[in-house]
């Protein structure tokens, strides 16, 4: 018996999990931190009440987040099944058959009969060398990645629900600051029609204003086009109709000022789409461990009871009652190599998903890398650009009394509010990247599938 189990333990193999992240899997970040930016709450990251609003919405009503929860269910009642083969089967037959017999079946006494079945029939298979087990835990892991892959749609969910909003604000002040450029034109061109009376300037010079000002107006029916596709796609991601979403303003924005990536082994456990990729390493690991059992015998065990009478009154009497119980081994021999495959097959899939697993992980410290990164960028960016937009502030101004003066050229003028427009909106682009820097990071990090 101390043998049938040692060899049992040689056939079904315990999992082990792969390594943890490298140290280094993050570019030019080096912590100790057993905490991060993933671990925290949704709600703690984004404090904007109307932003905090669409994400419980969308956490509630998005369909591809129900579509998740429905492969929930799925992978729950197939493991659910796998833990019931671990019992016997119990039949119950209750019948009655009418036959013609030839008058050969009936050897010329009876032909014809009729037979009254009552009974209980049972079968069992022993898991001796661990094929139940393993298939067990396969669809245990089958039913973990379903979870897993639950929290990756919630997490992507809320990462672009925050970025869908983020995009509408600056749109929003794209569109105001575009709106009062267009309105300091018409100052400008007004401006330039007096000077030209005055005879400063000559009618080039306010046909070239007014050009410009049609220059910024035209970008605006782009702008709100662009803001009503967002608004579209972040209503598909609520699962309502497209509407107009409520929203508040891009200069209310906060983000936390310290990033923490935390080290890298809290990606395993804490990103969804990595633990995915180490339950389907298990899943076929498991899958391996059943294909070796099939080298083996198995050992079944059947039973069955009941009446079986060919006359009704005598069907409930002791003289019908009828019992049978057996047990076989079945050993494959010659099976044309179908065991072999399964085996081989087995263990290609498992090199295969722990490739993949590798391949996330890598995946997952490139994204943290480029969002950290990122986020650093936008940072330099705002910096330079707060200086830009004081010259270029300053530009229009001095260019603009310069030129009621006398002393400046009107092509200084337009160069000057065309430069201080485009670094304007630039600036608004550079908040922009800054917020949804956070937000990737947030997102490659593991972040917003816990709960609030």
């Amino acid at each position: 018996m101390m043998g049938l189990l040692l060899c049992c333990c040689n056939i079904v193999r315990p999992y082990q999990k792969p390594l943890t992240a490298p140290g280094n899997l993050y570019r030019d970040v080096v912590t100790a931190d057993t905490s991060g930016l993933g671990q925290l709450p949704w709600n703690r990251l984004f404090t904007d009440t109307t932003l905090q609003s669409l994400i419980s919405q969308g956490i509630k009503n998005n369909l591809n987040l129900q579509i998740a929860y429905t492969r929930i269910e799925q992978s729950r009642a197939y493991y659910e099944q796998s833990r019931a083969a671990l019992f016997p089967t119990v039949i119950g037959d209750l019948g009655v058959t009418r036959s013609k017999l030839s008058e050969a079946q009936g050897f010329g006494i009876r032909n014809s009969a009729t037979q009254y079945q009552l009974g209980l029939s049972s079968g069992w298979e022993a898991d001796i060398w661990g094929k139940l087990r393993s298939t067990k835990r396969a669809n245990l892991a089958l039913l973990l990645q379903s979870e897993a892959g639950a929290k990756a749609v919630q997490t992507n969910l809320v990462a672009d629900i925050a970025n869908y909003y983020y995009a509408l604000l600056a749109l929003d002040q794209q569109l105001a600051i575009t709106r009062q450029t267009v309105s300091n034109w018409d100052t400008t061109v007004q401006t330039m029609r007096e000077l030209k009376i005055a005879a400063v300037v000559t009618e080039a010079a306010v046909v070239q204003s007014e050009a410009q000002r049609y220059v910024a107006e035209v970008t605006i029916p782009d702008l709100i086009q662009s803001t009503r596709e967002t608004e579209n796609a972040l209503s598909i991601l609520l699962a309502v109709p497209a509407t107009f979403v409520r929203r508040g303003t891009l200069r209310d924005q906060d983000t936390l000022d310290v990033l923490q990536t935390g080290v890298p082994a809290l990606l395993l456990a804490n990103r969804p789409d990595v633990q995915q990729a180490e339950l389907n390493l298990r899943y076929y690991f498991e899958l391996t461990n059943v294909a070796r059992t099939f080298f083996y015998p198995a050992l079944t065990i059947s039973g069955s009871a009941g009446y079986s009478a060919l006359q009704l009154e005598n069907f409930l009497k002791p003289i019908s009652l009828a019992a049978s119980i057996g047990a076989g081994l079945t050993q494959p021999i010659f099976n044309r190599r179908a065991n072999i495959t399964r085996l081989e097959v087995a263990k290609a899939q498992q090199k295969e998903a722990l490739l993949n697993f590798e391949n996330v992980l890598l995946t997952a410290g490139q994204q943290v890398s480029d969002a950290m990164s990122l986020h650093n960028t936008a940072l330099d960016k705002i910096a330079i650009r707060s200086y830009q937009l004081e010259a270029l502030q300053k530009s229009v101004s001095y260019s603009g009394e310069l030129l009621q003066n006398g002393f400046a050229n009107y092509n200084e003028v337009i160069t000057a509010r065309q430069s201080l427009l485009q670094a304007e909106l630039g600036s608004i682009n550079d908040q922009l990247q800054r917020l949804q820097s956070v937000v990737n990071l947030y997102r490659s990090l593991g972040g917003g599938w816990a709960s609030p």
